[in-house]
């Protein structure tokens, strides 16, 4: 039977509260009151037609239209946005980080505690003389956060305005009402894309065979959904378990694990995929970003490593990344493969068996190699490189060459894009494969190994989770031969060390392909060559190189998808008043992003809290590919360009020379932020986390061995980016299926050989 979606992935209101709503943080009245402040300041309402009464300067890209008119007087504390960043706040945020912000907004809440953090433009000429924060005039408030932003010795005051600021203008630009909009959308020129044609868009819900969705289910419909799906299942009173038998169990259903899902499953065994995300199809999709980030994004797409200088995105839903990412197809380059082979000593890169998987899920999932229509940001990138006689190429997809979908970072509504969902999965659930989503793996089971002459001292019998489902009151077993972890390089680390695994290389060597953004404004009346919208088009269909004076690889040069939350966040901020001429020009402003393959790395030891830091090389191959973007972005005939560094750093490109466009480019740096003692910084981001869990030839090299095995534990295995000796260099979807491809085939001939044979199991000695 289908199941309605999530209600959030539709957005509309969750019932309660004056505004709709029902909120979940414990803020008090005076902290919320110094928020509410606080965001007022952020994004003022602003007297239309004269902002010069609170700014100096006229406002000429404004029209008078009543959307823009609205927009203008719109204010960050209108009813329930206050609230839902103090709920995004205390449901996302590190704990640190809410304590920071809480005891901030405290001290604002008090006269004394303002004037030590607000100085003179707190006093006044009249009784009480010293005015706490939310009783500023709105001119002093912006003031006030101006001269925070701007100090390094305030970086924790900063860094507590940074965690408000980022969620205020999120919220504002992403909430929906009941009917799925937003009041700025109109003023900004942003649409959600309408719903695709019903008869082009499939209604079958093509896992249904093979899936459980632990969300709708019960203890008692739990258990016979297990037996409708073939599982035999017992109950264990006395630890409060479910113990269920299969041949292989999965943890993730991503690129690594829903390759190895149908590898193994078509071999014959039998697999259960351990999903923590829910499952949607094309037809649940709404390209709404707060709603979708929310339920298919880990962290609901709100995740920084713990110092606050990178932005993680990683897929959180029934096909993993692939669900959401934006549908680059590009092979490694074979100059790494040679280097894994050759320097890692891991051997089958370098070998035509794994050319073989490649070709293998080249073709299964789809990929075309070029583009009949290209978006926007497309158009900028290839239009730029060309003016400049510099190479740019189509981009692989896993779609049709028509798929004109802007939204896929959001799950593909139009049910074109070939992620695991709609393919790999779909195999393994044709061959058997039980998939329970809404399931949250907890640890591995490990026992002591008495196989003799084998290193590995333990020995994996499966894994213990617990689904999500408050209606489901018992954790689950799930008792195997084979157990895989292929949950991402930030999730497979944390559970192998809290499962009691020791390896000092799991969590370690932490790769992000670390991204920073250049932008450009293209207005209709000058840009009428470029057509569409920057949210439009194929996410990345064009992809540009940037190379050495010696033709060594520093960097690539993509398109990103930006919703308006993401957009404003992003942005640094300088007034009210800048941000929404910022957001009015939303929809013609052209993002480049720059891609590095990164030499510094990171750690992920515990769930959510992940370090890194870059490589001095990194800076400078990211500072050539900002360089490198930005002059793309004026020969495509940008008006203005600009980054997203803190102190707003942006070029007016009208009549400048080629010394003054040097002199420009001499100020662009890779500076990290927000807690690095530096006036100037730049958000970085990533959407590829890769090998924290590397292979290596032996224990001291790596976490698990060529075949993905872990070094401690015999039956333990991963099939993730984790796996993965370094850095890729480029989208890394294609290496990471081929490698869960490699690995799963060669593990399911070792089982059918330890079948045939009935002895003990030799994994590849």
């Amino acid at each position: 039977m289908r199941k309605e979606c999530h209600p959030l992935l539709r957005g509309g209101s969750k019932g309660g509260g004056e505004d709709g709503k029902v909120y979940r943080h414990r803020l008090s009245s005076g902290e919320m009151e110094a928020l509410a402040s606080v965001c007022e300041a952020l994004l003022p309402p602003l007297p239309f037609g004269d902002p010069a009464s609170y700014y100096e300067g006229k406002n000429e890209e404004l029209s008078g239209t009543k959307a823009v008119q609205s927009f203008y007087q719109a204010s960050g504390a209108q009813s329930g946005i206050p609230d839902e960043v103090a709920d995004l706040l205390v449901k996302r945020a590190f704990t640190e980080a809410i304590i920071l912000v809480r005891v901030v907004l405290w001290i604002l809440s008090t006269r004394l505690g303002s004037l030590l953090l607000c100085g003179s433009l707190c006093l006044g000429d009249k009784w009480p003389f010293i005015h706490k924060f939310s009783c500023l005039p709105l001119e002093k408030r912006e003031r006030v956060l101006q001269w925070w932003f701007r100090h390094w010795f305030l970086t924790p005051i900063r860094l507590a305005f940074l965690y408000i600021k980022i969620l205020c203008v999120f919220t504002f630009f992403s909430r929906v009402d009941e009917n799925a909009e937003n009041p700025a959308w109109k003023a900004i020129g942003y649409e959600v894309e309408p719903a695709a044609n019903p008869e082009k868009v499939p209604e079958e819900r093509s896992l249904h065979k093979g899936i459980i969705e632990t969300m709708y289910q019960t203890d008692t419909s739990l258990l016979d959904s297990l037996a409708d799906k073939g599982l035999k299942v017992t109950h264990d009173s006395k630890n409060n378990l479910y113990k269920i038998k299969c041949d292989v169990v999965i943890v993730g259903s991503g690129c690594g694990g829903g390759v190895a899902a149908a590898v193994l499953a078509s071999s014959g065994q039998k697999v259960i995929v351990l999903e923590k995300g829910n499952y949607f199809t094309a037809s649940d999709y709404s390209s709404l970003e707060g709603p979708s980030q929310d339920q298919l994004y880990e962290s609901g797409g709100i995740l920084a490593t713990f110092d606050g200088k990178v932005m993680l995105q990683a897929g959180s839903t029934v096909g993993g990344g692939s669900a959401v990412n934006w549908s680059a197809c590009i092979r490694p380059p074979d100059s790494l493969l040679q280097e894994w082979a050759k320097d890692q000593k891991i051997a089958f890169f370098g070998g035509s068996e794994y050319v073989s998987a490649m070709n293998a899920v080249w073709e299964r999932i789809g990929v075309t190699e070029s583009c009949v229509e290209e978006g926007f940001q497309n158009q900028v990138l290839r239009k730029g490189c060309e003016t400049l006689g510099l190479d740019v190429h189509f981009t692989p997809r896993n779609s049709s060459e028509k798929h004109y979908c802007g939204s896929c970072g959001y799950g593909c509504k139009k049910g074109e894009k070939k992620g695991t969902d709609t393919t790999w999965l779909v195999d393994a659930v044709d061959h058997g494969a039980v998939i329970l989503s809404g399931c949250k793996a907890e640890r591995f089971v490990l026992a002591k190994s008495y196989k003799s002459g084998s290193m590995r001292k333990k020995k994996c019998l499966g894994v213990v989770a617990k689904s999500l489902s408050n209606n489901i009151t018992k954790r689950l077993q799930i008792e195997a031969k084979v157990t895989i972890s292929a949950c991402g390089a930030l999730l497979t680390p944390p559970l192998m060390i809290s499962s009691g695994l020791k390896n000092r290389h799991i969590g370690r060597n932490l790769h992000l392909h670390p991204v920073l953004m250049a932008w450009g404004y293209f207005p209709d009346s000058i840009n009428s060559e470029f057509k569409g919208k920057s949210y439009k088009g194929g996410i990345i269909t064009s992809v540009h190189e940037v190379v050495s004076e010696d033709s060594k690889p520093r960097a690539i040069i993509e398109t990103p998808a930006l919703g308006p939350g993401s957009f404003a966040a992003l942005c640094p901020w300088e007034s009210g008043l800048d941000m929404k001429k910022r957001m009015l020009r939303f929809s013609r402003t052209a993002h480049l992003i720059t891609i590095i393959r990164d030499k510094g790395s990171g750690v992920i030891r515990t769930e959510g809290r992940a370090s890194y830091e870059l490589d001095v090389s990194d800076k400078e191959n990211m500072k050539a590919g900002m360089r490198q973007a930005l002059r793309i972005l004026i020969a495509a005939g940008a008006v203005e360009v600009g980054t997203h560094r803190s102190d707003g750093l942006r070029l007016k490109c009208e009549g400048i020379d080629k010394e003054g466009l040097e002199e420009f480019l001499d100020k662009v740096s890779a500076e990290e932020g927000p807690q690095s003692l530096v006036e100037k910084w730049t958000p970085y981001s990533s959407a590829h986390q890769m090998g924290s869990c590397r292979m290596g030839i032996n224990e001291k090299e790596g976490a698990v061995d060529q075949n993905g095995e872990s070094w401690e534990a015999e039956g333990l295995f991963v099939c993730d980016g984790s796996v993965l000796p370094s850095a890729v260099g480029v989208n890394p979807m294609i290496t990471i299926e081929s490698t869960a491809y490699y690995l799963s085939k060669r593990l399911a001939e070792s089982l059918r050989n330890q079948k045939s044979s009935n002895v003990g199991v030799d994994f590849f000695s």
